[in-house]
């Protein structure tokens, strides 16, 4: 380790200065510098940046040779710039919606309400800073997202090696090696309960396999900002999502579901990992958890908050699965009515035909005009196409548990 003295090791950048970085697509933007570290060589220092107006997940450890030392003045502005080029432009809020969906940017304290706000402090203190960078699953090395609690001496390392069968990490590579040569399993814990094609869909008890329930949260958490479950895993059962092939079933994605959830949530986390993402995996698992909440003949909505991604992909799937029905729709219908077919919670469905311009609020209650072409219209969206990958019912195998169905009141007319 060479001392900080040296002058080799050059480190002129302030914790909690606010610089311009040159991000990886070789833009430059504001970025605050939040911790710095030797690299493993031990030659020079990296530091920890999070870039303004983008989401936690984009923050990264950059070497000096990205941060320009001049910090923020009136020049460095507007390479900085990312609203506009003309940085005294009024934006109108819409404006600002529209930018801040697109770079997925989170709300300030100042936006939230006062309960919120401190949660979210705590939140933002205890994972400020993503030591992993790196996990290699299987042939893909994946750069990561968030801070996760793995233990100490894991946590810190700038890379994991984690088995995709049983999920076990390890630090070196060759420890990862000798146990790819002693690990005998091919497939995720629990019980199959869905099978089409090269598509797998195991149920996982987390009483039943504990440890393996733990490491999947672990390595979930990189990839969710606001997952909070990592050790108390009994309450719930995991559905991991699977390719399947001659080597064995790899991990795709999984969500994980209360067994009994006093809000009524059908999935508490939800995830697909980055390799797999933009395939259509994320919205099968969307429509698994649905199906699973048919069988059991109640609603159900997953728990908020959701991901940034989260929200657009069960936005999108709603939307498709509601504008279908209107489609081919004759008649009236109630919110209850459009629950009961599809599983989907009455305030998911109003805020669902909300955001399509579909219902109006009149009289006390919720009603729309729908006309064939609007739907169509909304169908031609590449949004609410229909999923590239669908549940197949007659491949699932699975008896639901016997639990009392809630009813629910609020209705809407469609004319």
């Amino acid at each position: 380790m060479v001392d900080k003295t040296d002058p080799v090791v050059k480190d002129d950048i302030e914790i909690g200065g606010t610089y311009m970085v040159r991000k990886a697509d070789e833009n430059w933007c504001l970025a605050e510098v939040i911790q710095k570290r030797l690299t493993e060589a031990g030659d020079k220092y990296e530091y920890y940046v999070h870039y303004e107006n983008f989401n936690r997940r984009l923050d990264e450890w950059v070497l000096r040779d990205r941060i320009m030392h001049s910090g923020y003045d009136g020049n460095d502005h507007e390479i900085g710039q990312e609203l506009g080029e003309n940085s005294d432009r009024k934006i109108t809020r819409n404006q600002k919606r529209k930018h801040d969906e697109i770079n997925h940017v989170e709300k300030t304290f100042a936006e939230m309400d006062p309960t919120t706000a401190a949660l979210e402090k705590e939140h933002e203190t205890l994972t400020k800073v993503k030591y992993i960078d790196r996990v290699q699953v299987g042939r893909f090395e994946i750069d990561t997202w968030y801070f996760s609690p793995y233990p100490e001496e894991y946590g810190k390392c700038s890379k994991l090696w984690i088995c995709e069968f049983c999920l076990k990490y390890t630090r070196l590579e060759k420890s990862y090696r000798y146990h790819q040569y002693e690990c005998t399993q091919r497939q995720p814990n629990g019980k199959e309960i869905y099978r089409k094609g090269s598509i797998s869909i195991y149920e996982v008890d987390g009483k039943d396999y504990k440890l393996y329930c733990q490491n999947l949260c672990l390595l979930a958490k990189l990839f969710l900002d606001h997952k909070t479950l990592y050790f108390d895993v009994e309450p719930f059962i995991f559905y991991i999502l699977c390719e399947v092939d001659r080597y064995g079933a790899h991990i795709v994605g999984y969500f994980s579901k209360e067994k009994e959830s006093p809000d009524g949530n059908n999935v508490a986390c939800i995830l697909t990992l980055p390799p797999y993402q933009r395939k259509g995996y994320g919205k099968l698992l969307i429509a698994f958890s649905y199906e699973l909440s048919k069988q059991e003949q109640v609603t159900g909505s997953p728990e908020k908050p959701l991901s940034d991604l989260g929200k657009l992909s069960y936005r999108s799937y709603w939307s498709w699965v509601l504008l279908e029905i209107l489609r081919d729709f004759r008649g009236t219908l109630s919110i209850k009515d459009l629950s009961n077919m599809t599983s989907i919670t009455q305030n998911d469905i109003i805020s669902t035909l909300q955001s399509l311009n579909l219902v109006k609020y009149w009289k006390g209650q919720h009603v729309i005009c729908v006309t064939p072409k609007l739907i169509e219209e909304h169908l031609k969206s590449a949004e609410y196409k229909k999923p590239s990958l669908t549940v197949d019912i007659s491949a699932l195998k699975w008896t639901p548990p016997k639990k009392p169905n809630k009813k629910q009141k609020n209705f809407v007319s469609i004319h």
